[in-house]
């Protein structure tokens, strides 16, 4: 790696930190139920009493877990709803210069499901499947409200762990509305802003017209696409306006574009520690859960753009100079677009895996074996590196609880968090949590592979092959969206099982992690004993991060082991 490259990536984390970090704070502030100061906020506290009211929503009333988890299901399966009708009506509803029909009903099932559940899992291209009506209203208010869902479920665990003796965790619509006042369109718009200004398409314009040098007519498709752009990275959504994501020009133009739209993938995740920390009135729990999130993502990052760098050993072997050669300029540049380079590509793949985004600047498919190995790594361990908006959070908090309790066995002492004793009924749901994603992933790869239908839409045969299907449950299964594309996902049999791996992973996550939180809200705080074991300090950060890696290595070494190690060895062989 050159000086260049250590730069940009140093910069790009210190960026990450030192944005989330008042984010984190004033997202505290929001959910936490203050009002908000300054000017802006000011004009947005009107706004969201209003929306309240429109609603019929009482501000003042709170559920209990079971409600709140009640409005999460109704909340999502309306989304879908919403989704999967404007999909089926795009024909007659402008509007929609392209004139395209309506979507397949296995498609718009499974894209209603996708946006919905925050994983914008995508079988088809934008540009020539969806028409502008669908992409703004169905699509890019889906990627609002299902990243307003997360934060709203996260600041939910957060109260039940805070809170004392009481069966209130808050109220899931006020939770909703104001993350997406306060937090999300204002970030949206200047993001949108930004990434007009380096060139971002943003028009209702139809297609236009170009000739070629050699005569040829050549349809451009355009659209408004910096305001799905913004929120597709900002709420860890990652569905792009056109079938090659943000690897386009139209989408991702520039240097200054790739950069903030990078930045945008994990500051909303890494706020969330920070938000945590305010309000459980401990800012060390923040940075203790921060920690253990970037020491298993850098060390993803490492592997990931050392292969990259390292080229492939079959053009080593024809005795190309992968570090010269206008063939692989500085590494492996299949699939990768030259701006960006090995290293960039790395940095974006590793962050939209880490962090359930699902967004491309490169393909992933044309990645080194042991480079995706990491890719699918931050996907199975189960959305808790960053991960999505507010889920990432409160699925690390799910570890957090388990490596509480396994320290307490070892111990010999009752495990607590925060005060909070863990018992059985806990771990009962935590355990749900941890192996929800395994199962989903595992069963449905294994599904895959025997069925002839899925086998049929397989591109490649043997190890690849078996890989391009296990990267498409593990997608699904955790909620990512991001593809190895080798794979021909538009038929039912991947419709539909996709589909329900991402309802699945979502709400039943989301729904055992809330009954957790009521669980927690009712307990009394227990005092601060020598035997309480600080969950705080760079022990507990390498013990967090061992429990992490145990429970996925425990889950997934096997089904790796014949898929892209297995891939990695026939490239060395002779």
């Amino acid at each position: 790696m050159m000086a260049r490259d250590w730069l940009q990536i140093g910069v790009y984390v210190v960026a990450v930190i030192g944005l989330a970090w008042p984010l984190g704070r004033f997202m505290a502030t929001v959910l936490g139920g203050q009002a908000p100061r300054g000017p802006i906020a000011r004009v947005l506290r009107p706004l969201e009493r209003s929306i309240c009211a429109l609603a019929g929503v009482d501000e003042h009333r709170e559920m209990n877990w079971r409600e709140y988890a009640r409005a999460f299901v109704v909340f999502t399966f309306g989304g879908m709803l919403v989704v999967y009708t404007l999909q089926r009506l795009q024909g007659v509803m402008p509007p929609n210069p392209a004139r395209l029909g309506p979507v397949d009903a296995y498609l718009a099932l499974n894209t209603a499901a996708s946006f919905a559940t925050n994983t914008n899992w995508q079988s088809y291209a934008g540009e020539a499947t969806l028409s502008y009506l669908v992409q703004s209203l169905g699509l890019v208010v889906q990627q609002f409200a299902s990243a307003a869902a997360g934060l709203a479920v996260m600041a939910a665990v957060i109260r039940g762990l805070a809170r004392r003796t009481t069966h209130d965790l808050g109220n899931f619509w006020v939770d909703v509305t104001r993350a997406t006042v306060h937090v999300l369109v204002p970030l949206a718009l200047v993001l949108a802003v930004a990434l007009v200004s380096q060139g971002v398409v943003q028009t209702w314009g139809g297609p236009v017209v170009a000739r070629t040098l050699e005569g040829t007519r050549q349809v451009i498709a355009r659209g408004p696409v910096a305001s799905m752009v913004a929120i597709k990275q900002l709420g860890t959504n990652g569905g792009g306006f056109f079938g090659a994501n943000s690897a386009h020009p139209f989408e991702n133009p520039t240097p200054l574009s790739n950069f903030l739209e990078g930045l945008a993938i994990l500051l909303l995740p890494a706020a969330c520690c920070f938000c945590f920390g305010e309000m459980v009135g401990d800012r060390r729990q923040g940075w203790t859960l921060l920690a253990a999130m970037l020491a298993i993502y850098l060390g993803a990052l490492a592997v990931t753009t050392a292969t990259e760098i390292g080229g492939n050993p079959v053009l080593a072997r024809m005795g190309v100079d992968q570090a010269r050669s206008p063939l692989a300029p500085g590494g492996n540049m299949e699939g990768k677009e030259l701006r960006n380079g090995p290293v960039l590509s790395a940095v974006w793949a590793t962050a939209t895996t880490a962090a359930s985004n699902g967004s491309v600047n490169a393909m992933h498919d044309s990645f080194m074996p042991l480079g995706s190995i990491p890719l699918l790594a931050l996907m199975q361990l189960g959305e808790v590196v960053f991960g999505g908006v507010g889920s990432g959070l409160y699925g690390m908090i799910v570890f957090v609880i388990v490596a509480v309790f396994a320290a307490g066995l070892m111990v010999g002492r009752t495990p607590e968090y925060l005060g909070k004793k863990i018992g059985i009924y806990e771990m009962k749901m935590a355990v749900v949590v941890v192996l929800l994603p395994p199962l989903l992933v595992l069963a449905g790869t294994a599904l895959a592979v025997v069925t002839p239908a899925a086998r049929a839409a397989m591109h490649n045969a043997g190890p690849h092959g078996f890989t391009e299907v296990l990267y498409a449950f593990s997608s699904a299964g955790n909620n990512n969206g991001s593809a190895f594309a080798g794979l021909a996902t538009d038929t039912p049999f991947y419709n539909l099982a996709l589909a329900a791996a991402m309802v699945l992973a979502r709400l039943w996550a989301g729904v055992a992690v809330l009954a957790v939180a009521g669980s927690l809200a009712g307990k009394r705080r227990a005092a601060e004993s020598a035997g309480t074991l600080p969950t705080h300090t760079p022990l507990f950060v390498a013990w967090l991060v061992a429990v992490v890696l145990i429970v996925g290595a425990l889950a997934f070494l096997p089904v790796l082991a014949i898929g892209p190690l297995a891939e990695h060895l026939t490239l060395w062989a002779p």
